[in-house]
């Protein structure tokens, strides 16, 4: 457990020890709910801390009942039945004392990785329950949820922050293994496998390690498993189970030569096209995936290919090679182009150090925006549109030099989605009566309503249309204003050189 933070164990044992120590019993409540990528290590974190803390571990797996509906000797219920009651039960009574058991029977610890799958389609079955659970708990309930690929993860389904604020639901967060901990790992692995194997098995070699780490992201499990695959006598990385994408057997031995490199200098090419064959799909944390576009990242003007340079009259547009393939990120970042975009829109501003570079990026992101105006066709055109924001983005980067550290920022449109799914549905519930659909009760009823003098007697009514029936004054950040007024200088200028 060495490759875990201190601070990340710790906070999993004071959870925890609400159980075992009755002076701890002031701490927050002993609802727990660890949250990460497959493979991280978060079951494996739970069993060894409660071995520590002597406390037995009460799994729940989803039931399969293979008996009919109507069969007279056994009575069918729900998954959603049984997991209810199988919380209730254990909650309340203690385990039976085994044969061979050395540890109390008091000391337990409930653990829920398999949801019923109703808890998917109805979450608040799911609340109601841990609600009736928290009133009688007595000992620790610990939720393990998986993130996906994909970024919606299962736990702002199952527990959103309202519910983690009113049951006091503590969320700790687990991080992908760290490719240098990972190779201690599979290092250690292979040499005990090897002493113990009586010659069978080999020590496997650093570049073979080290191409497993790669294909792994992140995730041990699948290290492992593809350690002992290539461990087999007949199975080895040499005879191309693993073999590289688009790449000889020759190149294995270069992973860990190239990995030296990246760490003496950033500016080589990233492996990204080396991903072994039957590894794990490599996937980039959002903010990663962006800071691959915004810090724009590009070979040295001497380790360039020589080959035939821009006309003088194209000179301004020359660059230096770019070390990412933008279509690439954008596809590992496992957002749609959409999302990506208005990131990239949020944030590319604190990326740039000219306003004429500014300029030229945000006609590239109108541009984007274009290609995908059309509903009909912004499916197909999503990728086209990704693909001149980012590439817009790198060229509109001028001058290569480092910005340092910027924190990001979430599109301000998710805000504005928001307040709009907020707003439509607090005026199909207040104004009900009209029998208008949301969008026409704001757009067409209040304005008319926020003209009126007396218009409802409700205060909720009245409220909700000074609200929403009238355009509200806002002021903008420095930032943006310098940035409209720029815009607007230039589009006037533009316009009174084509009118000459």
């Amino acid at each position: 457990m060495s490759h875990r933070p201190v601070n990340l164990i710790y906070n999993i044992r004071r959870v925890l020890k609400v159980q075992v120590e009755p002076s701890c019993c002031h701490l927050q409540g002993n609802i727990l709910l660890l949250t990460g990528p497959s493979g991280c290590g978060k079951t494996a974190t739970v069993q060894v801390l409660a071995q520590e803390l002597g406390l037995r571990v009460q799994e729940w797996a989803n039931p399969t009942n293979l008996e009919p509906y109507s069969s007279s000797h056994f009575s069918f219920s729900s998954q959603l039945a049984q997991f209810q009651d199988f919380l209730l039960k254990t909650n309340k009574y203690n385990c039976l004392k085994m044969v061979g058991d050395g540890g109390p029977t008091d000391r337990k610890l409930i653990l829920v990785e398999d949801f019923p799958n109703q808890f998917y389609r109805q979450p608040g079955s799911l609340h109601d329950i841990l609600r009736r659970f928290v009133k009688t708990s007595r000992c620790p309930l610990v939720f393990i949820v998986s993130d996906s690929l994909s970024g919606d993860s299962s736990s702002r389904v199952l527990f959103p922050r309202e519910i983690q604020e009113e049951l006091d639901i503590s969320n700790i967060s687990f991080n992908p293994v760290a490719p240098t901990t990972m190779m201690k790992v599979l290092t250690r692995i292979s040499t005990l496998e090897a002493g113990k194997s009586c010659g069978k098995m080999c020590v496997s070699d650093q570049a073979v390690l080290a191409t497993l780490c790669l294909g792994s992201s992140g995730d041990i499990r699948s290290a492992i498993n593809s350690l002992q695959f290539s461990s087999l006598p007949d199975t080895s990385l040499e005879k191309g189970l693993w073999r590289m994408k688009e790449r000889p057997v020759t190149s294995l031995g270069k992973a860990v030569s190239r990995m030296n490199q990246r760490k003496k200098s950033k500016q080589t090419k990233e492996p990204e096209d080396e991903q072994a064959i039957g590894g794990k799909d490599a996937s980039l944390f959002l903010f990663r995936a962006l800071g691959k576009i915004l810090h724009c990242k590009r070979a040295e003007a001497a380790e360039c290919a020589s080959g035939p340079g821009l006309p003088s009259h194209l000179f301004q547009h020359h660059r230096e090679t770019l070390l990412v393939d933008p279509e690439l990120v954008v596809e590992r970042s496992h957002m749609s182009a959409e999302f990506f975009n208005l990131y990239l829109h949020q944030n590319y501003v604190d990326f740039l150090s000219e306003v004429e570079d500014v300029e030229r990026a945000s006609e590239y992101l109108s541009d984007a925006d274009l290609l995908t105006a059309d509903w009909t066709s912004r499916s197909t055109m999503g990728d086209y549109g990704s693909s001149v924001a980012t590439r817009g983005l790198l060229h509109s980067n001028s001058r290569q030099v480092s910005v340092g550290f910027r924190p990001l920022h979430k599109p301000n449109w998710l805000l504005v989605n928001k307040k709009h799914r907020e707003k439509c549905l607090a005026a199909q519930f207040l104004f009900r009566s009209f029998c208008l659909t949301p969008v026409s009760l704001q757009t067409e009823l209040l304005p008319y309503l926020a003209k009126l003098t007396h218009p409802m007697r409700n205060q909720a009514q009245i409220a909700f249309i000074q609200d929403v029936g009238q355009m509200l004054q806002r002021r903008f950040s420095a930032r943006y204003t310098f940035l409209s007024s720029y815009r607007c200088l230039h589009l006037d200028s533009r316009a009174s050189v084509s009118h000459n």
